[in-house]
């Protein structure tokens, strides 16, 4: 199913499917339990652009968290919970929004009956997941390995045990380290189901190798109109998940807003600090997440007007001075040292009077 034709859930105070925005996660690397911390890094990350967070339930002091994290932010909460039932109904009576769980390895039937009870009572979603790295044995040799036929069966199966309860409160997730395996599962599940896909690569890596397949990945499930809400995994701050799924939104066309930064990729011609101007200017439009403009920061004199003329404000420099260009034309020379601050400055008065 295209994410227009997938199923509205609630999960708190946000909605996924049914054509609504794709939404961002991210997950904390806190310990839950400790409630300072976990609180101060959620804060961080909505700060970022997180749309939902989730956070491990991984012992009853961390499931009863929920409660008292609820208090502090302002995204909804979701509880991933492996092996024990008890964990996953504690977090939902302490006020977890969604549960994520596999019914495959929280117990037997009666156990995730009495899950779906307290989810029922609470109005609290469940995502059912499954990862290629712990596929069933039985279907690793079904398919004489690990396959996106096997991870759909898999999540098929894991669907059914809740809907067999009546429950249909779902949103599903997919997920594999191997990229195109991934793709191709989700291309595949997207033919059988009309719930919400949570999409991500699992386990991608550290920041510039788990970014690279992360966006190779979703683009090509995204594109496809596949998707409702999205993680890029990364080895690291959970921040820059958050940074990185925006920028893959954007990219795609599907979320707008906020400041896009494009720079040369310097070469000999280059006379300024480039480098460290543009990882400024990119710093400095995180500030103003309200406009939605294009700045080019260019690294010489020779082609910056022309290549910064399809953005709205664009600098380039050249032996200790630069150029400040607006809407492709150029209105003031000005020292190198003061680039940034004038754009700064026009950043502040377009807030005040929009160009165009």
């Amino acid at each position: 199913m295209m994410r227009e034709h997938t199923k509205k859930i609630q999960i708190g105070n946000k909605v996924i499917g049914g054509g609504n925005p794709i939404l961002i996660q991210s997950m904390t690397n806190t310990k839950t339990e400790d409630v300072k911390e976990t609180i101060a890094q959620i804060l961080k990350l909505e700060k970022a652009g997180c749309d939902i967070i989730r956070s491990t339930a991984n012992n009853e002091e961390a499931a009863r968290a929920f409660s008292e994290i609820k208090k502090h932010i302002h995204i909804p909460i979701v509880a991933d919970i492996h092996f024990d039932y008890k964990l996953a109904i504690m977090a939902i009576k302490n006020g977890a929004d969604k549960i994520r769980i596999n019914p495959g390895n929280i117990g037997g039937k009666d156990k995730i009956k009495e899950v779906v009870a307290a989810a029922k009572e609470y109005n609290v979603p469940i995502r059912v997941g499954v990862n290629s790295g712990s596929l069933e044995k039985a279907l690793v040799e079904k398919y004489k390995g690990v396959t996106a036929d096997g991870i759909v069966e898999s999540a098929l199966d894991k669907i059914h045990i809740l809907e067999d309860l009546n429950f249909e409160d779902i949103v599903v997730s997919i997920k594999s380290s191997d990229v195109l395996m991934c793709v191709k599962a989700h291309e595949l599940i997207a033919k059988e189901i009309n719930y919400p896909l949570h999409v991500g690569i699992t386990e991608a890596g550290t920041i510039t190798r788990g970014n690279i397949k992360s966006a190779i990945g979703l683009s090509l499930i995204l594109n496809q109109g596949i998707g409702d809400t999205i993680r890029v995994s990364l080895t690291g701050d959970p921040v820059n998940e958050v940074v990185s799924a925006k920028l893959i939104l954007k990219t795609l066309g599907l979320r707008t807003g906020g400041i896009e930064v494009v720079s040369c990729p310097t070469c000999g011609r280059t006379s300024i600090d480039l480098i460290g101007l543009a990882n400024q200017v990119e710093n400095l439009a995180a500030d103003y997440e309200n406009l939605n403009i294009k700045i080019a920061v260019m690294g010489c004199v020779v082609n910056g007007p022309g290549e910064a003329r399809e953005a709205d404000l664009g600098i380039a420099g050249g032996n200790g001075e630069g150029l400040l260009i607006k809407k492709g034309e150029i209105i003031k020379k000005i020292p190198e040292t003061q680039l940034l601050d004038a754009l700064k400055d026009e950043l502040e008065h377009w807030q005040e009077k929009p160009v165009g």
